[in-house]
């Protein structure tokens, strides 16, 4: 017959093992910690950041020598409460969130006042000819393939830095010059 020390064992080792990986997962995935860094993507899949305030998906660049260009993505708000964005940095220029907007009947892009607001459960699009992320003044040229750090700030703080990946783009043919709006399509 075996004895009672030996069938405790087993169940007390279990017990020991669950409380530490109940420890470490808790510690992972602690409510105070701010994840600022969110992994990138290699270059040959869908980039897609999940780590953080909110989930970037398809962060780009659009390729530029030299002067300005404008970093896009799909911001997705998976929390219970709306996320605002209100500042933006880069290690390439400084930057600054922008918006095409009516001015005297025509489309002119300028500094979204109040910054860009993610709804809870809902999604916000930064895309060529709407919202989007301003990187003025480049301080080196942004080449097709170059990976950049973007880092939102949000209103209460936090920040979360995503990599963007830099892709040739004559869509819209918008220009990205002070007081400029879309060119018209041809």
């Amino acid at each position: 017959m075996p004895s009672t020390t030996s069938r405790r064992f087993p169940r007390t080792a279990a017990l020991i093992g669950a409380a530490v990986l109940a420890a470490s997962v808790a510690a992972c995935g602690s409510a105070d910690a701010t994840p600022t860094t969110a992994p990138s993507a290699p270059a040959s899949a869908p980039a897609s950041a999940t780590a953080g305030v909110l989930t970037i998906r398809d962060p780009w660049v659009k390729a530029a020598d030299k002067g300005m260009t404008a970093a896009f993505a799909t911001l997705v708000n998976d929390g219970d409460a709306d996320v605002t964005i209100t500042g933006v940095t880069t290690d390439v220029s400084r930057a600054e969130i922008h918006e095409m907007a009516m001015t005297d009947g025509k489309m002119a892009m300028r500094q979204k006042q109040g910054g860009v607001v993610v709804a809870a459960g809902a999604q916000a699009a930064l895309e060529p000819g709407g919202d989007h992320l301003m990187l003025m003044d480049l301080t080196r040229p942004v080449r097709p393939g170059d990976q950049l750090d973007v880092t939102l700030t949000f209103a209460d703080g936090r920040t979360q830095t995503f990599t963007a990946v830099a892709k040739p783009f004559t869509g819209a043919q918008e220009t990205y010059a002070p007081g400029h709006g879309a060119s018209p399509a041809s």
